[in-house]
């Protein structure tokens, strides 16, 4: 097969219409920035706190609407033990992160007036245990970015016929130089662009998908064992609690991720980033239909009259390919041409907010705090811009580990659900929880985590929880093991900072071996609300109806 030349010539033009964006909004940024009177560092990681709803509507959508999303739930419609139920739970969760977002994080982060979510573990448990909580975000962010690459080289190497590796270094280069130029404001404003196209190319490429000769009415196929497994799934009785741990630890994995609280620390008021979290919780919803219509109408169709041939995509192990093969044998030339661009934008959309995430947290958490406190706000922005840079290499790199699709994307989401969450819960809502607490909180989760086994990593469960069977020599865990990780890891980081707090105030323990200094802190009692910021919102509130 020849190189798609004009398939190429549209990608160029794509690319180079969000490079064009993107430059745009730097220049955007840096005459806000002279009329306001900001610094660069508060520019470039959160816009000066001055992101529109409109504009963080679509940011905060599109950050989570990545390449992983959207082949990886093409690729679940396409495999008989996940189908619709599963894919609708994923996006459900999804979901969910933005509601309880909005909901539970957005006033506690913006009243702190963090410039990215570890702020609070500083100020709490000081530099030690915020370095090591950055290093856990970064080697996240670092695992993101590949996750969504993947998606995005395997569309386009199929498509286009181009290397794959080739497809990955190309789009992660234009990535890395409008984050460079823009920070914030650039991710911000193209991540507009990406939605739209996202949105449109897929809703193009859906129908064509569907009406292809080969392809058989999908509400037929829905629940019948026709050519293939029915697309619904394969929903079993014991695997319940499996699925509801999955739906959590999507959704409140997700709240473990710096890109999405940048977001609402980046809006222009409280109100602004809870309205941003709300939309985007609709929108994700309507923007899974076209995939969903792709995946259902891939799951139905006979491989054999196709020139792909048989068996189908799933049988010969290519289910993770199942989009751009669908796209390749099931629409016209430039309909295939438009679903490529679709994912490019949006493994883009993604890919740029792991980037400008892992970046904040190096810079202003690691950089600033710990290595360079006396660093200028020029050196600042030249250390985002370096870890910009290493990030992406790093990321774009990992590409080549595993061509899978979702297993970075679940090891991240599990990260973040067993220890960033726990850990943020009870830095913002619980007084008690104290530098001990946090620190036996990460080793109950990894010790969990590795006892109760992987089968991404290959681990065999130790601890086997009720429900655990051994099935063609694996053993299989029906319990909802990372669920009861995520609650343990809660309970530990309670627990310890209670006992820390318990031996040191009774003077069980001397005061010189309290390295955290709990002894100076309340007694254990439920965080209130910070009432100074309350307060002074209330009285501004007042002071302009007043005005008015």
């Amino acid at each position: 097969m020849a190189v798609n030349v004009p398939g190429v010539i549209v990608m160029v033009v794509f690319y180079l219409l969000v490079l064009g964006t993107g430059i745009w909004a730097s220049f955007k940024s840096k005459r806000k920035q002279k009329k306001s009177g900001a610094t660069g560092m508060e520019m470039v990681l959160l816009g000066n706190r001055s992101i529109n709803v409109m504009v963080g509507v679509f940011t905060m959508t599109a950050t989570w609407l990545g390449g992983s999303a959207i082949v990886g739930s093409v690729e679940m419609m396409c495999t008989p033990s996940m189908g619709l139920i599963r894919v609708i739970v994923l996006f459900l969760s999804y979901s969910s992160t933005f509601i309880l977002g909005g909901l539970l994080f957005v006033k506690p982060l913006r009243e702190r007036n963090c410039v990215t979510m570890l702020d609070s573990f500083n100020i709490k448990y000081g530099k030690v245990i915020m370095a090591g909580m950055s290093l856990i975000l970064l080697v996240i962010d670092a695992t993101w970015l590949p996750g969504t690459l993947t998606g995005l080289g395997g569309t386009m190497s199929v498509v286009l016929d181009l290397p794959y590796s080739l497809c990955v270094w190309i789009s992660a280069a234009v990535i890395i130089i409008y984050t460079l130029m823009g920070g914030l404001y650039s991710v911000a404003y193209t991540d507009i662009i990406q939605l739209v196209l996202i949105l449109g190319g897929l809703s193009i490429c859906a129908p064509f998908v569907m009406v292809s000769p080969h392809t058989l009415d999908i509400s037929q196929t829905l629940m019948n064992n026709t050519l293939n497994a029915p697309w619904i799934g394969q929903p079993e009785l014991k695997k319940t609690w499996i699925m509801i741990d999955n739906f959590l630890y999507f959704g409140v994995g997700g709240l473990g991720y710096q890109a999405l609280h940048q977001r609402i620390l980046a809006a222009s008021s409280t109100t602004s980033a809870k309205i941003s979290c709300f939309a985007a919780a609709f929108l994700i919803l309507i923007f899974s239909i076209p995939s969903i219509l792709i995946g259902a109408a891939a799951a139905s169709t006979d491989w054999n009259q196709t020139t792909y041939g048989s068996p189908s995509p799933y049988e010969r192990g290519e289910a993770s390919q199942s989009l751009p093969i669908a796209l390749q044998y099931l629409t016209p030339t430039s309909i295939s041409i438009i679903g490529i661009g679709c994912v490019a934008a949006a493994v883009m959309s993604s890919a740029d907010s792991a980037l400008l995430s892992a970046s904040s947290v190096f810079t202003n958490n690691i950089y600033k705090n710990i290595l360079r406190p006396q660093a200028s706000d020029r050196e600042s922005q030249w250390a985002v811009r370096v870890s910009v840079v290493v990030v992406g290499l790093v990321g774009t790199s990992l590409t080549v580990v595993n061509n899978r699709i979702m297993v970075f994307w679940f090891l991240g989401f599990e990260v973040c659900y067993i220890i960033i969450f726990p850990e943020l819960v009870c830095v913002l809502f619980f007084n008690i929880s104290n530098g001990y607490g946090a620190i036996m909180g990460v080793l109950v989760a990894l010790m969990l985590k590795l006892l109760s086994g992987d089968t991404l990593l290959g681990i065999e469960p130790v601890l086997h929880f009720p429900g655990c069977t051994l099935e063609d020599g694996v053993y299989v865990q029906y319990a909802p093991v990372k669920t009861i990780s995520m609650l343990s890891t809660i309970a530990a980081i309670l627990l310890f900072s209670y006992l820390a707090s318990f031996l040191f105030n009774k003077g069980v323990l001397p005061e010189k071996w309290d390295v955290y200094k709990v002894k100076a802190q309340h007694s254990p009692v439920p965080l209130s609300p910070v009432g100074g910021a309350i307060e002074e919102e209330e009285n501004e509130e007042r002071n302009i109806n007043n005005s008015e």
